[in-house]
């Protein structure tokens, strides 16, 4: 017979109940990833705004590599692939690194640096919003790990976001150096992925954004539509929601760029249509999103 499965959870609680929260965390990754044979165990953390995450945690099996100094403030758009699945509450579990598609380039250029063949990703909520993400790596031969290890990880997660996250405020030990205010802060850059180069933008500069396809065409407040060649469905799992709001299946828009809204548009009277500034021609607005943007833009 096999050895009993080990609950990872009640392991992770014994923890986390006797040590603080970043001690029992480096703990539970040591722990978990020898239980699952995983070559590196880890955790990265998202800042407020969920524009730019940062390595906090790591643990390696003998012989592989670290990185957990590796990537501090780093804009999400590295890994926006894997984030519109990790805001949603889904894990992530990549058997073959080499195959992934082309949308998540960036986020494989990293893990193959990391000599990556397989991961597994958890994300790390607290009251409802995404603070982080755990997850294991194996460099070894490619993993597909069973669906119960992933339950357990995810058992795990949940008593990490409590800990890490709770009322009870972290000890100055344990907490990260605050980020400066600076404007950059205040008004992040994100990365376009264009045809040849990519380039930074602050996201107030984003007027508005539509699907071409597996592309996204991207309207910008000084000048010219450009084409990102990541599909929507990336930037609306990164684009923070108090600022921009999907008013159609194939568009989303920042509602600070809204000029007006036609309730009355239309050759029947009856459609929605916002216009944006800097671009002539108004937007659809669709049915199932009619009433949030009336409540996001307070009419």
């Amino acid at each position: 017979m096999g050895q009993p499965t080990r609950d990872w959870a009640y392991l992770a609680a014994t923890h986390l109940i006797g040590s603080p929260a970043k001690t029992a965390i480096a703990a539970i990754l040591e722990e978990t990833g020898k239980l699952a044979g995983a070559d590196r165990a880890w955790m990265f953390e998202y800042s407020d705004d969920l524009l730019r995450f940062r390595n906090t945690d790591e643990w390696v099996r003998g012989g592989v590599s670290s990185h957990v100094d590796d990537l501090q403030q780093t804009p999400v758009t590295m890994i926006g692939w894997l984030h519109q699945w990790l805001v949603a509450g889904k894990a992530v579990m990549i058997n073959d690194v080499a195959r992934l598609p082309r949308p998540a380039r960036a986020l494989q250029a990293e893990m193959l640096r990391q000599n990556d063949k397989s991961v597994l990703c958890v994300p790390v909520f607290h009251e409802g919003r995404l603070r982080g993400c755990i997850g294991f790596d194996a460099t070894r031969a490619l993993r597909r790990w069973p669906i119960e290890d992933v339950h357990q990880l995810a058992r795990c997660a949940k008593l990490i976001g409590i800990a890490r996250y709770g009322r009870r405020a972290p000890a100055d030990s344990e907490r990260e150096p605050p980020l400066p205010v600076t404007t950059a802060t205040v008004d992040p850059y994100v990365h376009l992925h264009m045809p040849g180069r990519s380039r930074g933008v602050r996201l107030s500069a984003i007027v508005g954004l539509r699907s071409a396809k597996d592309y996204t065409q991207i309207w910008l407040k000084d000048e010219a539509a450009v084409l990102d060649l990541r599909p929507l469905s990336f930037w609306t799992g990164l684009l923070p929601r108090p600022n921009f709001l999907r008013i159609h299946r194939t568009a989303v828009i920042n509602l600070s760029h809204v000029t007006e809204l036609d309730r009355h548009a239309g050759p029947t009277k009856q459609a929605w249509a916002v216009r944006l500034r800097r671009i002539d021609e108004p937007w659809t607005v669709s049915r199932p999103y009619r009433q949030e943007l009336r409540s996001r833009l307070g009419i």
